[in-house]
């Protein structure tokens, strides 16, 4: 997968970032980028992106177990299958946050 590259200027989630649930070993590295004053969290879904009735809004979307109620600059990553990723973030005046996913494999 190219890596995926999303930016959030104001408060609000990203789209989410489907992910290849069958490539094996299942490895995506990720980092958030801070700009200004923000908080973010990166959330992940079981739910199937590309089901007809994918809602992102009413998806069960759960916290990264790091990457939670963050304000600085981080990276982390997902060794376990996860079905899509977004970036959820409260922008506090100007700022941005960048999220910047990459998912080995083919």
């Amino acid at each position: 997968m190219r890596e995926v590259t999303q930016v959030l200027t104001e408060t609000g989630v990203t789209d989410p970032v489907p992910m290849d649930q069958y490539i094996s070993p299942f490895n995506v590295g990720l980092c958030v980028i801070v700009d200004g004053t923000v908080s973010y969290t990166v959330q992940h879904t079981f739910d199937d992106p590309f089901a007809s009735d994918f809602d992102p809004a009413t998806a069960t979307w759960f916290n990264h177990t790091d990457l939670a109620s963050q304000a600085t600059s981080e990276d982390g990553n997902y060794a376990f299958p996860v079905r899509a990723i977004r970036l959820n973030s409260t922008i506090t005046g100007e700022g941005s946050t960048t999220i910047k996913i990459a998912q080995a494999g083919i």
